[in-house]
């Protein structure tokens, strides 16, 4: 999935610092609905990034979709600079990518592409019966910006079928990157990083890193903490030196848990690129732009490589995404304001 607002706002993202990773709190920000494309597009939830909380720790980006019968179809679209995490919740979700993957990913299962210098892909719903209902489309997906010594490299893909699950006091989770109550995902990130689905009933105590900051999303259910009430909506931002989380659940309640140290680097986002300058940007919506005129073999060898299967003969698959103009500003960094 992408980001395809057709009129994109840049996102500040200035470098977390000791003024704004003060100690525990917990605030609560809104979720905003976006629609993705046209009139019988589906809409998501997007709670990261905000104007007051652009990043935790090195994610940037948080999108909740669903559950929606609006078949996913998302044509071929570049990103820079990150690594895509798609965590589906219900239906299945058929993946292609410039660098020749081609997979369906399920509930339970793990999409990760590292961007690097460019990359391609698209994403669609598995129809399994085109003439029948379209299929409940519910998932995350999320960004996690790669740091500069990293956002150059190759880029790459990888899914993970089978994830390490863990057992606690009140709760269960899987850990889809990082690591958390001691089981460790094999999904390779770049930064120090945490992301686990959390399913727990009660009261529920869960050991978090103190070093990281931490949000959570309530997916189901409802949960109470530090004395507020959290229902499924709005990202709750949990802030640093928390050595545990204790909770008090309704029945089936289910959440996503993400955290990491607070990312250092400046970060320019637009579109479904993250970098780091107006012209760094500009230049990757231009090579993006150019290669949509090369024909499919020279395509193939441009910057956003080739996606296959969208070609002339794909019928209704056939086609990419076309950049939306630059903002007629130039896009600046400003520095992070303190949290509260």
């Amino acid at each position: 999935m992408t980001n395809l607002e057709v009129s994109p706002q840049q996102e500040l993202c200035p470098p977390a610092g000791p003024e704004g990773t003060s100690g525990p709190c917990l605030q609560l920000w809104p979720e905003r609905e976006v629609p993705l494309g046209g009139v019988r597009a589906m809409n998501v939830q997007r709670t990261l990034p905000q104007r007051g909380l652009p990043t935790v720790g090195a994610w940037c980006f948080l999108d909740n979709f669903g559950p929606d019968r609006t078949a996913m179809s998302v044509l071929p679209h570049p990103h820079i600079g990150l690594q895509t995490v798609t965590w589906p919740l219900a239906g299945n979700i058929r993946h292609r990518d410039s660098v020749g993957s081609d997979v369906v990913v399920r509930p339970g299962e793990l999409n990760i592409m590292t961007a690097g210098h460019g990359v391609s892909h698209s994403e669609f719903a598995v129809l399994a019966d085109p003439d029948g209902p379209l299929p409940i489309q519910r998932g995350l997906q999320l960004w996690v910006a790669l740091p500069d010594g990293q956002r150059h490299r190759e880029p790459a893909f990888e899914q993970y079928r089978e994830l390490p699950s863990v057992t606690g006091e009140g709760f269960t989770a899987t850990v889809m990157v990082g690591e958390f109550a001691g089981a460790v995902s094999p999904a390779t990130m770049y930064s120090p990083i945490v992301g686990a689905d959390v399913s727990c009933a009660g009261r529920a105590i869960l050991p978090l890193n103190a070093d990281y900051e931490h949000a959570l999303l309530v997916l189901d259910g409802g949960l109470t903490l530090d004395g507020q009430e959290i229902l499924p909506g709005p990202l709750g931002y949990l802030g640093t030196g928390r050595p545990a989380l204790e909770v008090q659940a309704l029945p089936g309640t289910r959440f996503l848990l993400i955290g990491g140290e607070p990312f250092q680097e400046e970060l320019l986002m637009w579109w479904n690129f993250v970098g780091r300058t107006h012209d760094e940007v500009e230049r990757a919506r231009e090579d993006w732009e150019a290669q949509g005129q090369l024909p499919d073999g020279q395509a193939r060898g441009a910057r956003f490589g080739l996606v296959e299967g969208h070609g002339p003969e794909a019928g209704a698959e056939a086609g990419r995404i076309p950049a939306p103009p630059l903002p007629a500003v130039r896009l600046t960094p400003r520095k992070r304001a303190a949290r509260p």
